[in-house]
């Protein structure tokens, strides 16, 4: 995303090396934006939707949402449904990050109101140059200004 959009990142994901890396990777490839990182699906659906713990917080907007699916508890088809069925937030964006490679599964997502589904490689060279190519990818991304 360009510099001059304040654009903030949240990342849902339950691995504690794979948000490291995902952010690291993001950072080398210049994603200088402010991010969010949260562990579960009800945290980001409680950040998501100003409830429980983030009753009456401001959350800089726009946000993009990177989520993994598979999370302990409720899982990210959950955060995915109930994002885009609440008006508040059914327009932003968000990038599927996970090792679901199966095309019902992808489909699914689709069907689901997600606007991209990435599969996290096993390799770490190879996981770590897809998160790059990532952030090459939001770094010409343009999103739609916050209300």
């Amino acid at each position: 995303m360009p510099a001059d959009q304040p654009v903030t990142l949240l990342l849902v994901e339950d691995d504690p090396g794979h948000a490291r890396l995902i952010e690291r990777n993001l950072r080398r490839a210049h994603i200088t934006n402010d991010s969010v990182t949260l562990s579960d699906v009800q945290q980001a659906i409680d950040y998501l939707l100003q409830e429980n713990t983030y009753t009456g917080a401001m959350h800089a907007l726009p946000l993009l949402l990177l989520l993994d699916l598979n999370l302990p508890g409720l899982d990210g088809y959950q955060v995915l449904a109930r994002l885009k069925a609440d008006e508040l937030t059914r327009h932003i964006p968000v990038i599927i990050l996970t090792t679901t490679d199966e095309p019902y599964e992808i489909k699914r997502c689709y069907a689901l109101g997600c606007n991209i589904h990435l599969t996290k490689p096993v390799e770490y060279e190879q996981f770590a140059e897809a998160i790059r190519q990532l952030g090459l990818f939001l770094s010409i991304v343009k999103l739609p200004l916050g209300e």
